[in-house]
């Protein structure tokens, strides 16, 4: 089968990969669609460790698997666990001691024409969802996730830092809660699509040091969190949601007395992703800044890191 080959770093389009034999217990997926994220492009500049076809955001045809998912639509969690040690036992999966993860650890991913995953781990995409918005319900999840680990109110004053992909998704989804929310970013024509629904927005100096209880970092760089940092009231909490290519200074002290509570968060819950997405609640659709067919796999990556692209798709077997 034909797929994007990530190795030493180098990204390059082959057409001799075999296709994927399930495990038992997994599904075989023809991949429809996939999105590239700054994940992706992490590993390609050496975020972490990893050879093999990269891609975690997609949504696929089931080929071959369980009689009822047989030629439905689905999307799947990207976290293959192993069900047995003590982080599943207590309910916290994505923590597996043993697992692998669509690719980024030891599992083939889905910038390819087959994929194989868990059968537990997929969801069948509801009807009224085309498939290029159902590609978002991964990195959708991941923005739900928050909601998961912090508790949201009207009365919360929040801070979401970052207007990238992952910017924008988390600030629709936090928007939902009817906080006093706000947005900073350093591109207007990212911003613009916050506004337009409504959402508060604005650059870094219209940020209050100490004014507010929550703040997302959506950057993965320094200075978005000294930003998030500084804004936060005492006891206020801080959501890490982006992974940092480099180390990340911090004043320690600070966090003691002011007894800040510091939370990552990664991957999130499907089942309300693809209820939003069906709901048509959050926007996706204006994120897509562009699409290219799979043996234009390496072109769909020099796009997506070209400054001010958002949402990069590769339509596989569309």
């Amino acid at each position: 089968m034909q797929g994007l080959w990530l190795e030493e770093n180098q990204l390059q389009l082959r057409t001799d990969i075999p296709i994927p034999e399930p495990a038992p217990g997994e599904t075989l997926v023809r991949v429809l669609c996939a999105g590239i994220c700054n994940t992706d492009l992490e590993l390609k500049r050496g975020y972490y460790p990893y050879t093999g076809i990269p891609g975690h955001e997609f949504v696929g045809i089931v080929e071959q698997g369980p009689e009822h998912l047989i030629n439905q639509r689905v999307v799947g969690e990207i976290n293959a666990v192993c069900g047995k040690c003590r982080f599943c036992r207590s309910g916290q999966p994505t923590h597996c001691e043993n697992r692998t993860v669509l690719g980024i650890v030891n599992r083939n991913g889905a910038f390819a024409q087959y994929l194989c995953l868990p059968t537990q781990n997929l969801h069948p995409v509801p009807e009224n969802i085309p498939t290029e918005v159902a590609t978002f319900t991964e990195p959708l999840a991941a923005a739900l996730e928050i909601q998961q680990q912090v508790q949201l109110s009207p009365d919360n004053r929040v801070l979401v830092v970052g207007d990238g992909k992952l910017g924008i998704l988390v600030a629709q989804t936090i928007a939902l809660t009817g906080c006093d929310l706000l947005v900073v970013g350093r591109h207007r024509d990212k911003l613009a699509h916050l506004e337009a629904r409504g959402i508060k927005t604005g650059f870094a100096d219209t940020v209050s040091d100490r004014a507010f209880d929550i703040s997302v970092e959506c950057t993965g760089n320094s200075e978005g969190f000294a930003l998030a940092r500084r804004a936060l009231r005492p006891r206020g909490i801080l959501v890490l949601k982006s992974t940092y290519a480099g180390k990340l200074s911090l004043d320690a002290s600070s966090l003691v007395v002011d007894e800040i509570t510091l939370i990552g968060s990664r991957c999130g819950p499907f089942l309300p992703a693809l209820e939003l997405l069906a709901q048509g609640k959050v926007d996706v659709k204006s994120l897509i800044h562009a699409r290219y067919p799979l043996a234009d796999g390496l072109a769909a990556f020099e796009r997506a890191q070209t400054k001010g692209v958002l949402k990069v798709l590769l339509e596989i077997g569309v």
